[in-house]
């Protein structure tokens, strides 16, 4: 049967990559798409005219309380996610939020006791751990083939958002927006970070977002120094101040090896592998290059209807955000900030089988 869909926030997240998504599960018969909410009128009407939903409830909580709503898609502003999912999951839905999953430690264990009592899965974006390029790569990590890691380097930013003034509003910016990949990345390679240092500030004052030139109060520009403990250290390098880049995505260090994802973490494009005793790089390419970043949704789906556990739990968003709001603190108080929470390695069914479409050989010296 079916599971029904109400999604709280109608705007770009929904109406393009989520919806489009949710069109293909429904084409397999496994969702139906019934409701959605949103304050802006506008952006209600757009949905019910170009979905046929219903839209006629007149706060998140109407709803929320629909019987008939299995799953709610919490794709709100960020400081509305914690709040609206905690609501959800107490009202016995299964709910996706979007990144982060709050913005506030309290908030997010309020969050975290909610979805440990309550029926229904939480899944909390990002979805990186589901792509087949970082499935991959965490295989071959796990499987010790580039040794220990001991360093890594991630990014990921662009020049920012023009359509919600939100994003530069307090409880926004690019750290919750932008960093919080690198940061589930690395995380699920290394572990539980143990302590950050970091610079985090707000480098372009005046915006345009929505037709307006607004004051930036969030950050837009950091930079993060994160040690996992044992001596092994990692960098992030995000903000809403990047307008090209042709780096890769993430950058493993090990002791008998490298390994690099290209593309972004959220949009993968394959990653290159250098072993010492092969003593050359190999290239895989991307298995999936239709794999879409909102695929937490159908994974939430898929372990419904199984009832199996999810990969993303609620404890690793809650970690990726114990870290950045430590980030903030380091950069205004000038200190290392120690981290309590810990990030549980990603569980997957089943191991994956290396695949070797896409692969080529290079020598390193014409790289």
């Amino acid at each position: 049967m079916a599971l029904s869909i109400g999604v709280l926030g109608l705007g770009s997240v929904f109406s393009g990559p989520y919806a489009t998504l949710i069109t293909r599960l429904a084409q397999e018969g496994r969702v139906r798409l019934i409701a959605g909410y949103d304050p802006d009128p506008g952006k209600r009407e757009v949905a019910a005219r170009r979905f046929g939903i219903d839209t006629s409830a007149e706060r998140p909580q109407d709803l929320i309380d629909r019987a008939e709503v299995d799953i709610v898609l919490v794709l709100t502003s960020m400081n509305q996610h914690g709040s609206l999912a905690r609501a959800a999951l107490e009202a016995g839905k299964h709910v996706l939020v979007e990144k982060p999953m709050a913005t506030s430690v309290e908030e997010a264990t309020a969050l975290l006791e909610a979805a440990a009592a309550a029926p229904g899965q939480l899944v909390c974006a990002p979805h990186v751990a589901l792509s087949p390029t970082y499935r991959e790569m965490h295989r071959r990590v796990r499987d010790g083939e580039i040794g220990e890691l001991h360093l890594a380097r991630a990014r990921y930013g662009w020049s920012g958002p023009w359509w919600g003034r939100w994003f530069y509003e307090q409880g926004g910016g690019a750290l919750f927006d932008l960093g919080v990949y690198n940061l589930t990345s690395l995380c699920g390679f290394f572990g539980s970070v143990r302590r950050v240092t970091a610079l985090v500030g707000t480098a372009v004052p005046k915006r345009e977002a929505e037709g307006e030139r607004v004051t930036v109060r969030a950050d837009d520009n950091a930079h993060i120094l994160l040690d996992f403990g044992d001596s092994r250290f990692a960098s992030i390098a995000t903000g809403f101040t990047m307008q090209k880049y042709r780096s890769p995505a993430v950058e493993l260090y090990g002791s008998t090896g490298t390994l690099q994802m290209l593309g972004d973490d959220w949009a993968p494009e394959g990653f290159e592998q250098w072993t010492n005793e092969r003593g050359s790089w190999e290239v895989f390419g991307e298995t999936d290059p239709n794999w879409p970043w909102t695929d937490g949704l159908r994974h939430l789906i898929e372990c419904v209807e199984t009832g199996d556990r999810t990969v993303t739990r609620p404890e690793h968003a809650f970690h990726a955000l114990e870290v950045m709001l430590a980030a903030k603190r380091s950069a205004e108080e000038g200190r290392v900030v120690e981290i309590h929470s810990t990030f549980p390695d990603f569980e997957y069914a089943a191991p994956d089988t290396p695949d070797g479409d896409g692969r080529r050989e290079h020598d390193p010296r014409s790289a």
